[in-house]
């Protein structure tokens, strides 16, 4: 994205073009210039300063269903994406469109108003616009690239920005790994007694999951996107995390090979989001696109294992190709859907039979809420023990 200075409070021109023609004309919310991503909605009424620091976030303009935000404001406690390098706190989104901006924050914990913050980053976005009206129109023609234009940038040729929108790169086929991923690796110690030692692969990890695992005296090392079998094992741990994150998981080979040469060491390994994408493929499923996905913090999703519903965390635009009616057979034994999308049947989780892995489709951390599937973390401990328990008996 590329921004121009501007002054604060100032409300210019910005119009939202889709890349299927439609546009949308209203005020510049944030930095001023233009950006480009793929147009995606979230129906989470709170939680949005943890929205716009998720990592999964990378490479989409984020459409906010809730039409009043930046209520609360910005504070410094909140954020998804603050970990040991130089982008604690980074906004990750590429752009962001809101209807009713706040005028004023009312929070006891705000430092600055949310327009301040995306100034700061230089995240373009727009206020001012019907979001109801953009939101049901990507539910029937499906998320799609968009470009955002203010300031300068807004005045151009209609022809002319709809063509630089064309021009920018689609979801389908993208690889953000690389850039969202930690460039070294870092250890969060447990709160407590040590239990058991997690090697988290950092797809795109948001900070709340390191935390939750550490609540249950998990050491977490944080390990890069890239890592191999060789530096997981050099930490010795008794299980495997694979965290959300952005873009295709069709592009995700190095994970994948990771977690199939965990399988055949029998490592427990336990994937959310994309993780849950990266276990799929690495049994043999495919996945694929969604229309429009699934984001926001209110997506009812039953745990077939149990029968409860959830309502829980959402950031996906993929989702596994695998079958809900029966067990499949795979290279690394029998695997059966745990968890389904109430909404639309979406597949939402894996567990084999036959392997020490699971994984669901979302997020359990859900740091602004909901915390109805935090007991998943338990499971994963539930899983270690299992298997540590299984391993003494084995060498008895």
């Amino acid at each position: 994205m590329t921004s121009e200075t501007h002054t604060p409070h100032t409300r210019e021109e910005a119009v939202l073009v889709l890349e299927d023609g439609r546009t949308f004309r209203g005020e510049a919310y944030g930095a001023v210039g233009e950006t480009y991503g793929e147009a995606v909605f979230s129906t989470g009424m709170t939680g949005y300063q943890e929205t716009l620091t998720d990592p999964s976030y990378c490479g989409q303009v984020v459409v906010m269903t809730a039409p009043h935000v930046g209520n609360t404001g910005v504070n410094d406690e909140d954020p998804e994406s603050r970990r040991p390098s130089p982008d604690s706190g980074r906004i990750w989104v590429s752009g962001y469109v809101v209807r009713d901006p706040a005028r004023r924050p009312s929070n006891w914990r705000s430092r600055r108003t949310l327009d301040e913050e995306l100034r700061t980053q230089g995240v373009v976005g727009i206020s001012g616009i019907d979001t109801r009206a953009l939101t049901r129109h990507l539910r029937e023609r499906g998320a799609m690239r968009v470009g955002i234009f203010s300031g300068v940038s807004a005045q151009a040729d209609p022809a002319a920005l709809m063509q630089r929108v064309l021009a920018s790169p689609e979801m389908a086929g993208a690889d953000f790994v690389g850039e969202v991923t930690t460039a070294d690796p870092y250890v969060i110690e447990p709160a407590g007694p040590h239990r058991f030692t997690v090697a988290a692969i950092d797809l795109g990890i948001k900070t709340m999951t390191p935390e939750r695992m550490a609540e249950r005296g998990i050491r977490v090392h944080v390990l890069p996107g890239d890592a191999t079998l060789e530096q997981v094992l050099a930490v010795n741990p008794d299980g495997v995390f694979f965290s959300n994150g952005p873009g295709d998981p069709a592009t995700a080979h190095g994970p994948v090979a990771l977690v199939q040469g965990l399988l055949e060491q029998r490592k427990p390994v336990f994937g959310i989001c994309f993780g849950n994408q990266i276990l799929g493929r690495a049994l043999g499923f495919g996945t694929y696109k969604l229309k429009y996905g699934h984001r926001g913090i209110n997506q009812p999703v039953q745990d077939r294992l149990t029968g409860k519903v959830e309502v829980t965390a959402h950031n996906h635009g993929f989702a596994v190709d695998a079958p809900t009616d029966r067990v499949a057979e795979t290279p690394f034994g029998r695997v059966e859907v745990s968890h389904v999308n109430l909404n639309d049947g979406v597949v939402e989780g894996l567990r084999c039979l036959d392997a020490p892995a699971f994984s669901v489709q979302y997020h359990p951390e859900a740091a602004a809420g909901p915390h109805d599937a935090a007991y998943l973390f338990d499971r994963f401990t539930d899983l270690m023990t299992q298997h540590r328990n299984e391993t003494e008996k084995g060498g008895a």
